[in-house]
């Protein structure tokens, strides 16, 4: 009995130390998605110069590499990436440190020379989701959705509710990864909008057991329930991307 006992409290210590590990591997608590769309023909390019300079050279400045990507149907010419900082002071100032690096200059610069690489860049600020990212943190997901809600004025709180007590586990019920959940930082006390990652193995696989999730009878009942009141989604924009190879989340 004693030797049962004690297996049991090791395994249990060990289950809490990897969950400890899975949970802490995000350090920020500010975040940026950027969306860079790359001149015609340039995107290779762009790429090898993150692979080869820009990645270490934010690590270099203090900030946090999250997650590179590139979209399934690159229709736009573009890249995407996460890019984490301890608050929101912090990200200017070390965006001042990487733009005044000498390698940096130096690697932009020798990219440039037949040509610029970026036409435009878009700029999203986040926050961690309250109660949204408790769960362990899923490893070597093959395909990505990034999946953006836009709520009905005053309903993102129902929203959360509904993801924190039903949506997360039912996803998971279906195989799909639950990875990070991030609210955006909107100007003007505009409301807003949740943003989080949702993965699988395969594009196929993914989309098979989204499907199931849609139509399972407790994901239902539950979103039936939290619309008693009305509707709490207005839109969802949804985006397959696969990873970077030097992408940390995978």
């Amino acid at each position: 009995m004693k030797r049962i006992t004690l297996f049991l409290i090791c395994a249990l210590m060990f289950s809490f130390s990897v969950f400890s590990q899975q949970t802490s591997n995000i350090k920020s608590s500010y975040f940026e998605i950027r969306k860079y769309y790359a001149n015609p023909g340039k995107l290779p390019d762009l790429i090898k110069r993150f692979q080869d300079h820009t990645v270490a050279l934010f690590e270099k400045s203090g900030m946090e590499n999250i997650a590179y990507f590139v979209p399934v149907e690159n229709n736009d010419n573009s890249m995407t990436y996460i890019l984490g900082y301890p608050d929101e002071a912090a990200r200017d100032r070390m965006w001042e440190v990487f733009l005044n690096d000498p390698d940096w200059k130096k690697a932009y610069a020798e990219s440039i020379v037949d040509g610029a690489l970026v036409s435009k860049i878009d700029q999203t600020f986040m926050t961690l989701a309250p109660g949204l990212n408790e769960r362990m943190m899923p490893t070597n997901s093959g395909i990505f959705q990034l999946r953006i809600y836009t709520c009905f004025e005053g309903k993102i709180d129902n929203l959360i509710t509904r993801f924190k007590d039903h949506t997360q586990e039912l996803f998971e019920r279906q195989g799909l990864k639950n990875h990070p959940y991030w609210l955006t930082s909107e100007k003007e006390g505009g409301q807003s909008k949740l943003v989080y990652l949702l993965a699988h193995e395969d594009q196929a696989s993914f989309e098979a057991a989204f499907q199931r999730f849609l139509k399972d009878p407790d994901w239902v009942a539950a979103r039936d329930a939290s619309e008693a009141n009305g509707k709490i989604v207005e839109k969802v924009d949804a985006t397959f991307f696969k990873t970077l190879p030097f992408s940390p989340m995978k």
